[in-house]
């Protein structure tokens, strides 16, 4: 991939196709978002993203990391003997080789999710992946990014995340969810910015408004903190 330039950064240059990925981390935790909470869980944390928002608690994933080959990937997920394994970022698909590996990673018997921030296509994503698509709110500062035409590949095992900073995002996400029909199309996740929007007034919108979400907090952060590796 050729280097994207970007006003907060750079995306580094990833491995030339079939010559392997760059890979962050590799390491067992719970799973701390959507559906499969709390669930052990392989995140396989791939380096770099084309996006800067303004919350993002990954950063340390934008550059660096290390070249593995596939064959070394999904030996060390293997080894972990955990069944459910997450492809995260960064941006995951910022890195061609990441649908060869979404689909090894299926083929080893896995039950793979892909975490995208839904700025780039997802149409040739591996269909026994779940994906979780993070509709980028106006707050983030990169909602001019959202690939509008990702919704068209989504299923009803996909999940659509929004991340609030404030009402107008609250707002901002039903008009989108009503626009698009997502409730009845797939499972949608409203989820606080961790210190900028009270986890209680966001439950109580989603209350008042009786939406059809699942509200969520990041168990890992919980648990954690920001600590890398869990």
């Amino acid at each position: 991939m050729s280097e994207i330039t970007r006003a907060g950064g750079a995306v580094p240059p990833s491995p030339a196709r079939g010559s392997g990925l760059r890979v962050t981390e590799i390491f067992t935790s719970l799973q701390g978002e959507a559906r499969e909470m709390g669930r052990p869980t392989v995140f396989v944390r791939l380096t770099g993203c084309p996006l800067r928002c303004s919350y993002c608690d990954t950063a340390h994933a934008f550059s660096g990391g290390a070249v593995r080959s596939l064959e070394a990937v999904l030996a060390q997920v293997a080894a972990a003997g955990v069944g459910p394994v997450c492809v995260t970022g960064g941006e995951p698909l910022a890195q061609p080789a990441c649908l060869p590996l979404l689909s090894a990673l299926c083929d080893a018997g896995h039950e793979v999710s892909l975490e995208t921030g839904g700025a780039l296509d997802v149409s040739g994503v591996d269909p026994r992946v779940v994906k979780v698509l993070d509709l980028k709110t106006p707050g983030s500062g990169e909602s001019h990014r959202n690939l509008w035409s990702n919704l068209e590949h989504l299923g009803p095992r996909d999940q659509v995340k929004f991340v609030l900073m404030d009402r107008a995002d609250y707002d901002w996400a039903r008009g989108v969810m009503g626009r698009y029909a997502l409730p009845e199309r797939v499972e949608v996740l409203l989820s606080p910015v961790a210190g900028r929007l009270s986890p209680v007034q966001l439950a109580d919108w989603i209350l008042a408004d009786r939406l059809p979400v699942r509200f969520q907090l990041q168990l890992h952060k919980l648990l954690w903190g920001d600590a890398p590796g869990r």
